[in-house]
């Protein structure tokens, strides 16, 4: 897997199940109408059952500087639950879970689904919100961080 290439997300989620955020690179576009995507989360991570909890979740797609958030996210360290949030400018759009003010997007969605499959959860996602800024992105491949655009 770490020779397929892939944008670099923080994903995070906030209500009734608690404040969370991860970094994941299992993201992807699912249909233009609805506009909707998917994240795949490892089951074990407190995050799946904060997801499925809230039944939101923010889609935070890196920028080119934004490699020092991404090993905050991924629990590499130390930091946890919503310590996390204190890193980066955050702000929110319809659903409540954390923006990334300065991401390259930011897809806030609505979970639809969530799927079981072997170790992960597939959770799809309508998109209710979206915000853009112009930047470069950041991708992951060959188990290190490279920029585009």
């Amino acid at each position: 897997m770490a020779r397929l290439a892939a944008a670099v997300n923080i994903i995070t989620t906030t209500g009734p199940g608690g404040t969370r955020g991860f970094t994941a690179s299992a993201v992807c576009s699912v249909t233009d109408t609805p506009p909707s995507l998917l994240v795949c989360l490892n089951r074990n991570s407190d995050s799946n059952q904060a997801i499925k909890d809230n039944g939101i979740l923010c889609v935070n797609t890196l920028a080119a500087g934004h490699e020092d958030l991404s090993p905050i996210f991924a629990g590499m360290t130390g930091l946890e639950g919503e310590e996390r949030f204190s890193h980066g400018t955050w702000s929110t759009l319809t659903t409540g879970a954390a923006v990334l003010d300065d991401a390259l997007v930011s897809f806030d969605c609505r979970v639809t689904q969530a799927l079981e499959v072997g170790t992960h959860t597939v959770f799809i996602c309508e998109v209710d919100a979206v915000k853009s800024n112009q930047d470069r992105g950041l991708l992951y491949f060959a188990r290190s961080y490279h920029t585009i655009g």
